[in-house]
Parts: structure tokens; sequence; C-alpha cells
């Protein structure tokens, strides 16, 4: 604190007490602590004013000061008791602030009004959300470990907890689009190209669930009520394991930041659910057209068409694709070209930053498609043939060939013990192997190898696919667009995967331990919450950090109790400080009181 001696238009000078301070993202301040009066009028009373009130500035200043220590007393023969853990986590904290900024308390106040519900729904939907991020496991494990946060999250029991999980699916659609809409204050959400691909998501079960069946196939409940078909079912689980899955498509924004999903039964194809997520984005989020980029999975005839539709129209009224395209499952027309002909040189940089040479080259081709349209008035559909223009361009990557003959020839390795040891393998075991195997037949009861005495090694096959490898191809609908321009935007859909992987180690979202359809939607609308959450920190970090260093230090920043209402913080670094500069938070004091904490939590 300083005196502040003022001139005014009388010639006068006026004294104050002022001090100076700091607001972060704005700069140095000043506020008057204390008035004091003209100089003119204090000689009336006093010898020299000036110096008095300088030794006063100096004095407030020192009180100040002592007032920022404190003497506390420890018990050193004070004994640690069994199971305590004096940790309390500080760094929710900032996620807790992007949730207050995606309005979520004020989603489940309006969706829960009126309501004759006796738990906190927003307190159990925050917990569950944050504790996904920094703590993942069951909801009985989030429930008991609530208590490692500084704030009390009290209120409600473990049985409170599933009953809100019925109320949380009640709302996911609504949820999503509530997220987008407020996000957009964080975060510009391009959806000039979105993203979209599926996975799944094992269950830790012996069985999968049977669905009651009216007389037209389709799932009724006990009462004979139409009902979604039961999530839980066996499928191409990723990684190969039996368990009974459910089906997840995910839609990203170009930043890639998740704008919607949904969940199908394990025993779906993928290739159907892109369309449904399409149209609700369309319909409720933003009608900007997109260009959305997909794996070769889902590159259907059916995709296609409801995307882009016939070329007929202008191409501002329909949105565009990019798709991945096999090259080895083409006509043989496709196959020439690509076998046929130079290939352009340039100069791009690879996923590890270095510099190669992209080998490339493109056309716009006709391709026919065949087509399921609705018959109007009627249940089912008919086949179209419609023909469209399309860019199609294929690439060759000395990398990619070298990883397809590596993986060729592991899968031959096995094809070679199978035919000498048929008896070791079945359907499931033998996959990819047994495509290399002339004469093999499985059975439809046991799935075990039917007569394994003709196995031979398919040595023409071996040899048709050696002439691809290397080889990738991407198909559009953009017309126009650029060959980099257009690897550029494939190579994004790397973004989902890394968004996958995200959910299914950092959030540990598998195995799933909840069994109903509406547990089932509720656990992942938690899931897609956080990671949107997660996304959109990152980018306010301005992605410099990686989502494991940004969980760790959030994980570590916290305190221990000193004494009554004084806390020690044990724990800071770059991602913390980065944090408290772009959320306008100071992180860096050491001791803090009860209410300084609350109120950097803002509760």
């Amino acid at each position: 604190m300083y005196l502040n001696k003022q001139k005014k238009p009388n010639g006068d000078i006026y004294l104050s007490i002022r001090e100076k301070y700091h607001v972060p993202k704005v700069g140095a301040r000043e506020k008057t602590i204390e008035s004091i009066g003209y100089l003119s009028k204090l000689k009336e009373t006093m010898d020299d004013p000036i110096a008095y009130y300088t030794q006063y500035a100096r004095e407030l200043t020192e009180i100040k000061d002592a007032a920022k220590t404190r003497t506390i007393f420890i018990d050193t023969t004070e004994e640690m008791r069994p199971g305590e853990d004096d940790f309390k986590n500080v760094g929710y904290g900032i996620l807790k602030e992007i949730y207050r900024l995606l309005e979520l308390d004020r989603f489940w106040r309006w969706k829960t009004r009126g309501k004759k519900i006796k738990y906190n729904l927003e307190l159990i939907f925050r917990l569950l959300v944050i504790s996904r991020i920094l703590y993942p496991g069951s909801k009985k494990e989030t429930f008991e470990k609530r208590h490692i946060y500084f704030e009390p999250i009290d209120g409600f029991s473990l049985d409170d907890v599933y009953h809100a999980l019925d109320l949380i699916a009640e709302h996911k659609e609504a949820l999503q689009k509530w997220i987008y809409e407020r996000s957009e204050k964080l975060c510009a959400r391009d959806l000039r190209v979105s993203y979209f691909d599926c996975t799944n998501y094992y269950f830790d079960i012996g069985r999968p669930d049977v669905d009651l069946l009216d007389d037209d196939g389709n799932p009724v409940s006990a009462d004979g009520q139409p009902v979604p078909a039961k999530y839980r079912k066996r499928g191409p689980e990723k990684n190969q394991r039996p368990d009974p899955i459910v089906g997840m498509g995910l839609l990203l924004d170009r930043s890639g930041i998740p704008l919607a999903y949904d969940l199908f039964p394990g025993n779906e194809s993928e290739k159907i659910h892109m369309r449904p997520i399409l149209n609700r984005v369309k319909n409720g989020f933003s009608s900007t057209r997109t260009i959305v980029v997909a794996d070769r999975g889902l590159n259907t005839s059916d995709n296609i068409y409801f995307i882009n539709g016939d070329n007929k129209r202008d191409n501002n009224d329909r949105d565009g694709y990019v798709y991945g395209q096999s090259v080895r499952g083409a006509d043989t027309e496709f196959k020439t070209w690509v076998l046929s002909g130079k290939y352009r040189q340039d100069k791009v940089m690879d996923d590890d930053g270095k510099e190669i040479l992209f080998l490339h080259k493109s056309r716009v081709h006709p391709r026919k498609l065949q087509v399921n349209v609705t018959v109007p008035g009627q249940k089912h559909t008919k086949k179209k043939t419609v023909t469209i223009d399309q860019k199609q361009m294929v690439y060759y990557s000395e990398k990619y060939a070298k990883k397809q003959r590596a993986d060729r020839a592991a899968m031959i390795t096995r094809a070679k013990d199978l035919i000498e040891h048929p008896g070791k393998y079945d359907r499931v075991t033998a996959k990819g192997s047994s495509s290399y195997v002339k004469n093999i037949a499985f059975s439809k009861e046991t799935g075990e190898i039917v007569d394994g005495k003709n196995l031979l090694l398919d040595e023409e096959k071996i040899q048709e696919e050696e002439k691809f490898d290397g080889y990738y191809s991407i198909v559009t609908s953009e017309l126009e667009m650029d060959d980099l321009e257009l690897r550029d935007i494939y190579r994004g859909l790397a973004r989902i995967e890394d968004t996958f992987k995200v959910s299914k180690t950092e959030f540990e979202a598998r195995p799933v331990y909840v069994w109903t359809n509406e547990h089932i939607d509720a656990h992942f609308a938690v899931c897609f919450t956080a990671l949107v959450i997660l996304r959109l920190l990152q980018a306010k970090l301005g992605n410099c950090y990686p989502v494991g260093t940004i969980l760790d230090s959030l994980r570590k920043y916290g305190c221990t109790t000193m004494d009554t209402n004084c806390h020690k913080f044990i724990y800071y670094d770059e991602v913390m400080e980065t944090c408290g500069k772009v959320f306008g938070m100071n992180l860096k004091g050491k001791y803090r009181t009860r209410q300084e904490i609350q109120r950097l939590l803002r509760y």
C-alpha cells in the first residue's frame, strides 16, 4: 500500500491510501483502501500530513503481510489410523469449470423440474462424469470413492445412483444437443468436415441377452409392447473376444470433439448406423453442409446415396463424403487402373513428422450404385440403380506395404499350421488364416473344421494379394478437391480412433458392468460427456498436452490438512500453470484456507 497524492483542478492535493493488485488476463489494477482528505485541510491540525500518512500506509502493509502468516501446532506423537487417507483432490475444479460453462447444472434442473425425486440428480451426474475422467470405476466404486474430492458430495445413496441412471438414459439425446450448443462458447465447432466410425465394448458375461419376439420377429416386452432390441449380443468384437458386446457409432467435428453418438446391439452391422446419427445432427444441431469422413467399412452404396444423393443437384444442396476403399476388394477395371500408368510425387509429412514422398494419382470416374429406396405407402424397399461421378485417388506407401507383408506372413504361418493340425482350430481361432486355405469348411453347430484331409495353401490368392501391397484408395464426392487436401482430410480419421482409445483405456469404459438397456445408455451418456469435457479442455490448453499428461496433473493437484483451517497443496506443474492462466485461477498458492479453496472451486 502507498500514499496517493492527487492534484485537483483547484490546486489542492487530495490524499488517499491505495493498493496495487493483479487481475488475470487483464493486468495491473489499483483500488482505494481509505480516503483521507485534502492536504490544506489536514495541515490545519497536523504539522506534516504527508510524512504521517506515508508511515500509516507502511503500517497497513505490515499488518496485511503479517496476516499472511500464521502459527500452527503439530502433535508429533499423533498416529495414523488404518485406512486413513488425507489427500483431497482439487484438480477436478478445472473439469468442474468446463462443466459449469456447459451449463449442465441448468440442464438437469430443467429436466427434473416438477419430478418428485429425493436425490440431487445433477450432483450424481457430475460425480459420475468427473470420476469417469479422473478415477474411472464401477458405479459402486465411484460412490464409495466420492470423498476424495475436496468439497463434500453427499445427500444420496448408492441406490439413488442406480435410480438416477434411468433418468440420465431418458435424456441422452437432449443432453448431446445441449452440450453441442453450449460448447460453442468454449471452442469453435467446425462441422464442415465430420468424422464417423464405429467400435464396440464388451461385457464380461457368459452369454448374450435374448429378446422376446412377436410373430414377425420384432422385440416386444412381456406384455407384448414393442421395445428396442437388447444391446448385449455376440458379434465381431474388435479384439476377437467371445464376450457379448454393444456397438457404438460416434461422430466428431473437424477438431476431433465429439458431436453425437448412438448405441446398437452387438450383432448388428455397423454399416446402417451412420445414417440415424447424421439425421439427428442435421435436423437438431446444425444444417451446415458437411463432408462425412469414414473408413472403408462404411463405404456402401446406401451410405453414399444417403449422404450425396444422385449427383444431380447443386453441390451446396447436399452433403459430401470421403471414404476409404479396399483395393483388393475392388472390381477388375479399378485394379487394372491401380497397377497401370504413372504416379505423381509430392513431399508430405508422415505421422512421425518426417518428410516422405507421397506417390499418388486420381481420376473422376462414373460409379454405379445399387441402392435400397423406400416404396411409398409400403414397409419394404426396392433396388434402384443410379450412376454417380466419383473422384477416386490411389496412393502407394512403402510403410503400409511392409505392414501388409508382415501381417500376411503371420497369417500364412498359421494357415500352414492349420493344414498340418486342423484339430487345433475352429471358426474363431482360424479367423484370418483360414482365408489362405483351400477346401476348408466349418461345422455350423460346433464351429470345428469339417474333414481336414484335403486342405491346401491357396498360393494363387497369396500371389494376387502381393500385387497390391502398399496401395490404398480414397474416394470422394468432392470432384474438385486436391489430392493432398483429400489425404489430409482422410488422415483426420485417426482422431476418432484416438477418442475410442481414450474411452477404453483412460476412461475404462469397458468391460461394462451395468446390464439393462437404460443403464447401458446412461453409462455411455456419462462417458460421452466426459469425452467432450476432456477434448474441450485440450482445446482450451492449445492442444499442447496429450490426454495422459493432463489427467496425471489433475489427479495429482490436491492438498492435505495441516490444521483446522490450513491446507497444504502438494503438486504443481506446467499443465496446472497453463490451466490457471486460461481459466483465470490462482493455482500457485501452497497454503490455503478452506474458504480460499471453496472460492477456487466456485461453490
